[in-house]
């Protein structure tokens, strides 16, 4: 029975390496789809108010002393839609839940939002 766990010991490292790599080749190709998606779709500019803001922290390492935020609003257009888009961390301050303006985004890629006063 012990000579038996020392030969398929390579075989489960070699499994579970496949399913990490192939994990990550999921990732990227999907990252990458959604680069080449937004980059093919149309810039578009149009009417919209900010209806809401939140921020989502994530740690990262072993010791969870580092943070990183990512920020993200959503928008309602004149339709009734809703769009909720991230947004840099430069402008998220800038955006008020409430704020009329237009909106500029290519696909799921946020680019400005200007307000209407």
């Amino acid at each position: 029975m012990g000579m038996f766990m020392f030969d398929i010991f390579p075989i489960i490292w070699g499994i579970f390496f496949i399913i990490i790599v192939g994990m990550f080749v999921v990732i990227l190709v999907k990252n990458i789809g959604t680069w080449n998606k937004n980059n093919n779709s149309p810039r578009l500019s149009v009417n919209a108010t900010v209806v809401s803001k939140r921020g989502q922290m994530r740690r990262h390492g072993t010791d969870n002393m580092h943070v990183s935020t990512s920020y993200y609003a959503t928008f309602q257009f004149e339709s009734g839609d809703r769009l909720e888009l991230a947004v840099p961390s430069s402008e998220y301050g800038m955006l008020v839940e409430g704020d009329n303006g237009t909106l500029t985004f290519q696909g799921t890629r946020y680019l400005s939002f200007e307000r209407i006063y």
